[in-house]
Parts: structure tokens; sequence; C-alpha cells
């Protein structure tokens, strides 16, 4: 953790709010806190955070809404809070962009050493494989991935159903064209926090990917494999 990391509190309960800011400052943190969607994009408009820690129940927009958007436009690391514990809601929160999920209640301890994890995590990365703002089109081998409405169009202009690791997986091959990534670091790149070591979920969302991109498993060309090594995306991207 660096000095001074600014984490950004959006949940409507005041008293949460209030515990939450006082106990992060305690521990060496720059706080901002919001009530809802309205207050989380004013707070993003006037000053970056390192990570946001987000509810899942808001008065106007949802949190899982709001992270699927945020996702469009920056990848500031999110951890979401909701009251509800069910699995599915923690599946839609990963599957949104979300890095972590914490169902409530909470040790705010625990909350503590998950912010400090993520933001290590994303800052283990090597430079040339840092997440950047992408851009609202990617252009490859015909295909066009729009980066706003988060759909994948084929040549045809046909849109393409993407899941939300699906649409991750490809936009991180696009923003690292004719980079061999390796397992662990698409697992990295993608927010797989939770995959085990010697995870072979990836092998299965590239599979799937393929499936998407009409690229052949035998003779792949747009997602080519690397033995030993791991995947490149072999193709040249435009932006837009």
């Amino acid at each position: 953790m660096k000095d001074n990391d600014h984490i950004l509190v959006v949940d409507d309960d005041p008293e949460i709010r209030s515990l939450l800011s006082a106990y992060l400052r305690e521990n060496g943190f720059r706080v901002t806190s919001a009530s809802d969607g309205k207050g989380m994009w004013k707070a993003l408009h006037s000053g970056k955070p390192d990570l946001i820690v987000l509810d899942l129940m808001l008065p106007d927009e949802d949190g899982l809404q709001l992270c699927r958007n945020l996702r469009a436009q920056s990848e500031v690391p999110v951890i979401m809070l909701t009251a509800r514990g069910e699995d599915v809601d923690r599946i839609l929160g990963l599957e949104m962009g979300a890095d972590d999920y914490l169902p409530k209640p909470f040790n705010p301890r625990e909350l503590l050493a998950r912010i400090k994890t993520v933001l290590r995590r994303v800052r283990a990365l090597p430079a040339n494989l840092r997440e950047e703002t992408p851009k609202h089109k990617l252009h490859f081998a015909g295909w066009t991935l729009d980066t706003i409405a988060r759909e994948l169009l084929s040549p045809d202009g046909v849109v393409i159903p993407l899941s939300g690791a699906e649409y991750r997986l490809l936009l991180v091959f696009l923003q690292h064209p004719n980079k061999v990534l390796s397992r662990d670091q698409l697992m990295d790149l993608t927010r797989g926090r939770e995959a085990m070591p010697f995870d072979r979920s990836i092998d299965v969302q590239i599979s799937r990917l393929r499936n998407c991109l009409n690229d052949s498993a035998k003779e792949p060309v747009i997602i080519k494999t690397v033995r030993s090594e791991g995947y490149v995306l072999s193709v040249p991207v435009e932006t837009a």
C-alpha cells in the first residue's frame, strides 16, 4: 500500500459510511464517501480514487449496474458490499467487474485486509500489462468490440452475446495485442482473484471465447496458444 491511498465508500447507510470512513482513516487512508450513484460519479470526477467500496443495494441505481457502467470507463478496483450473501449475488458482482465481494455484516478488519490485498494484486502487474481505460471501439480481424455498449460485433455486423467473463478476457487481449500472456497474468488481468493455484478456468474461457469468434480450436488464427507459456492475440488491433 502506498501512502494515503484514496478509498471511495459508496453506501446509503450513514452509520456504515461514518464507521468505515473513520476506521479507514485511522489506518492511513484518505476517504471520500457517497450515499448513491450520483454521489459516486461526482466523487470520481473530483478525483480518481485508488479503490471503491460499493454497496450493492442503493436507492437509485444499484451497485451491479453502477459497477458495469464503471467498467466501461475505468478499471479502478471495486470491492462490493451487500446484505445478501447468496452465491448468485456474488457471482453477478464478479461478472460485472467487481474485484472482491464481502457480505454484510462484516468485520472492518476483514474489509481492510481485502482492500490491501486487491491494491497489492493490481500493482503487482508489470507496467506493460497495467490496464488502461479502453477506447470506445476496438477493431480486429473484421470484428469490433464496443466498450460502451459492451457488445461484440461480427464482421457481418451481428451482435454476438458475451458473458461478463468473456468480455473482460477479450478486452484484456485487445489491450495487449501480440503479447504472450500467461494463465496467471490472464487471471489477474481479468480479476480472477478467487482462482486457486493451477486453476484451468482460463482454458475453458479461452475455448468459449474462441467459439464466439469462430476461431478454430485446432488451428486458431485470432487467439493462439503458446506452448508452456500461455496465449496471445495474434492479429492487429485498431482503436476508435
